[in-house]
């Protein structure tokens, strides 16, 4: 039999002229009220992973039989159909059910998207974090079920397989190679919850050395190839040599441990330790001592919250983003702050009176979780948007406030002006910076009753026109490509100018973009020339 509404309420009746197309277009307006559905509004073409909206007249006794066809959310939404249920009658619905996003969306022909074929990588077994170029056409990548393996970018043949982690893998980065070694074999660090650190070669899929000695799990590995030391950060800093023998480390710092290293200049880095901002400096070996040292110079407080994201913009600043939607721009040579921007974040009005219950709004809302950078401008992940803040001019010159579904994980900058985003909602989103048309601030009037003053402008009314073009953004974030191809969170990608784009997933896969008109050129030309080889060419002409 079919389920009742929740709550015993009957469904809500649809609006008039509502069109109804795929699969409800096949049902009555009569059978479908039987049935004890609630309205329905499917488009013709939905995003996938989505749940249907009917889905939400559904009782969590059909809980087993909805994991088996969404697994991914269909007891969410049940749960929030009961909650909905429960809740007195002056809460409306848009406090339980979000409304439709202002999400930008494409249609299917996206003529400036590029990257229309696509190659499905299949090696790991658990979620896939991690991505590193080890060079023109290889990558490595690395994620909870604590394997590394190593990829061909042009062909997606796999190349090694790394084992040597019992954990998950929680930082990848490449180890450089000395500038006299005659060797210059392609290395690897890896940091793991089992709390080792691993050196691997992958030319030869070598384990090289292996540290085991840590106190507690490393967070962020980073390498300072002019003082040949590379550090680990956990809930203490450590500094260690090529050969992974320890040189010196602070005392403890915080259970929560260290969540981002940058270098600076003066043999200095920057630790994110929760909302503080710690400046530490390497003091090398001298003829006096013959030891390294490690010492604390200055703590930074400025920040309200954790900091998610540190990374350095130019040789004059770096720059930090915190979990509610701090971004604060620092000299790199005094450590002052330079300029500082939390007006990401304009929250929309509430639909009821009753401000106490905000079911919808989440903190990680405005988490800046990625930065990325060129000469002239930021660009920022904050929340579900993507912001554009020029370092000249100080401010926010572009931004689109919903660019993806859920919360933006990662950006890279790309040439002509491009952007591309991924976030939680399993896809990847391809931008373009472009110029707004400038309008007229004062129009000024003319004809027959200018002479005497009757169409003169009112100097008081364009004031409002003025101010509101002063804090308009000049730019603009244009989407150009949708790249759907993961079903879950999309963590980080890779760029590469000849081979595409590389994404990795929560969905255990790994998925190399190709430029579908270039590999279409590539293809014919190794065509002719196997036909060149075996002399059809000439025969063909």
């Amino acid at each position: 039999p079919a389920p009742a509404p929740v709550g015993g309420q009957a469904s809500r009746p649809e609006p008039a002229g509502l069109k109804r197309e795929g699969l409800t277009g096949r049902v009555s307006r009569e059978l479908w009220a039987s049935r004890g559905f609630g309205p329905v509004g499917l488009s013709a073409q939905p995003r996938p992973r989505r749940p249907p909206r009917w889905l939400r007249g559904f009782s969590s006794e059909l809980l087993p039989w909805a994991e088996g066809w969404w697994p991914s959310w269909a007891g969410s939404v049940l749960r929030r159909a009961e909650r909905a249920a429960a809740l007195p009658s002056s809460v409306t619905q848009s406090h339980i059910w979000p409304q439709k996003s202002p999400l930008q969306t494409i249609g299917e022909e996206q003529t400036q998207n590029p990257y229309t074929e696509l190659l499905v990588l299949k090696a790991h077994h658990d979620i896939v974090r991690f991505l590193v170029q080890l060079d023109e056409y290889r990558f490595a990548s690395a994620g909870d079920d604590g394997i590394v393996v190593v990829w061909n970018a042009q062909t997606g043949e796999k190349l090694l397989e790394l084992n040597g982690h019992t954990q998950k893998i929680t930082a990848l980065i490449t180890f450089p190679s000395l500038e006299a070694c005659e060797e210059k074999n392609q290395l690897i660090l890896t940091a793991s919850s089992d709390r080792t650190v691993i050196l691997w070669d992958c030319d030869t899929g070598r384990q090289v050395r292996k540290v085991s000695c840590f106190q507690s799990t490393v967070k962020c590995l980073i390498v300072l190839q002019r003082l040949d030391v590379w550090l680990s950060g956990g809930n203490d800093l450590c500094v260690w040599n090529r050969k992974l023998d320890l040189l010196c480390k602070t005392s403890h710092l915080s259970d929560t441990g260290i969540s981002a290293l940058i270098e600076i200049p003066k043999n200095c880095v920057v630790a994110a330790v929760g909302k503080e901002l710690i400046i530490f400096q390497l003091v090398a070996p001298t003829e006096e001592s013959l030891e390294w040292d490690i010492l604390e110079i200055k703590r930074l407080l400025d920040h309200q919250d954790n900091i998610l994201s540190l990374v350095n913009v130019n040789d004059l600043s770096f720059i930090t983003g915190s979990h509610v939607g701090e971004m604060i721009i620092w000299d790199i040579l005094d450590w002052t702050m330079q300029a500082c921007e939390c007006n990401f974040w304009d929250p929309s009005p509430q639909l009821d009176t009753q401000q106490e219950i905000k079911l919808c709004q989440k903190p990680n809302d405005i988490s800046i979780h990625h930065f990325t950078w060129d000469e002239e401008n930021v660009f920022a992940a904050v929340g579900r948007g993507l912001y554009v803040y020029n370092l000249q001019m100080k401010r926010v010159i572009a931004c689109q406030k919903t660019a993806h579904d859920s919360s933006v994980l990662h950006v890279a900058k790309l040439p002509n002006r491009q952007l591309i985003s991924c976030s939680e909602d399993g896809s990847v989103r391809i931008w373009e910076l472009r110029e707004k048309q400038q309008l007229a601030v004062e129009p000024v009037p003319t004809g027959f009753f200018n002479m005497w003053g009757f169409g003169r402008v009112n100097k008081q009314a364009s004031q409002p026109i003025k101010k509101q073009q002063e804090n308009a953004t000049p730019c603009s974030l244009e989407l150009i490509g949708d790249l759907i191809g993961h079903s879950s969170s999309v963590e980080m990608f890779l760029y590469f100018e000849d081979h595409g784009l590389v994404t990795c997933s929560a969905d255990h896969l790994i998925i190399l973009w190709k430029n579908g008109e270039r590999e279409s050129g590539l293809r014919s030309l190794k065509l002719f020339q196997k036909l060149e080889e075996n002399g059809d060419l000439y025969l063909a002409v």
